[in-house]
């Protein structure tokens, strides 16, 4: 049936091309596909400077300022160790996303969380890197939140 002949009403044949879902699926947003690749290098590149943190705090206890009667007192090799970890989960994990491994999408929400924790008991020290690295890891959150990878649309 052609497009001229088509009853009053009824829309126009759809390719389909356009799209591999199946009745009650959606597929992901432009913004979703784009938040989850920033999502992922975000979480690259946090992984790396928490490397660097962490082998900062470890080989010098002296690099960051000493805080005085702080209530989660951790001495600064304990919290080197901290950041080391979770950087390097965050290195792997973050690969995964870019991947479009199902599990480094979930594994990426706990890191991001657990990062957000690290980072607010780690106030004390640097307080305004802290404050940058908690609202990263709130738009990994959420970017992670909402992409739903599929095998026909990889990340990258």
């Amino acid at each position: 049936m052609t497009q001229a002949s088509q009853p009053t009403g009824t829309p126009p044949h759809r390719s389909s091309h356009g799209s591999s879902h199946g009745p009650g699926q959606q597929g992901n947003s432009a913004w979703a596909s784009g938040g989850a690749v920033f999502a992922g290098v975000l979480m690259l590149c946090s992984g790396v400077l928490a490397i660097l943190q962490g082998i900062a705090a470890i080989s010098k206890d002296v690099v960051y300022g000493t805080v005085g009667d702080y209530v989660y007192r951790i001495n600064l090799t304990g919290w080197g160790w901290i950041h080391l970890i979770v950087g390097v989960l965050l290195v792997i994990t973050g690969y995964g996303v870019l991947k479009s491994m199902e599990w480094a999408r979930w594994f990426g929400i706990f890191l991001a969380g657990l990062s957000i924790v690290a980072q607010f008991l780690f106030l004390p020290y640097l307080p305004v890197w802290a404050l940058i690295v908690i609202a990263i890891d709130v738009f990994i959150i959420w970017a992670l939140a909402v992409y739903r990878p599929t095998d026909d649309q990889p990340l990258l």
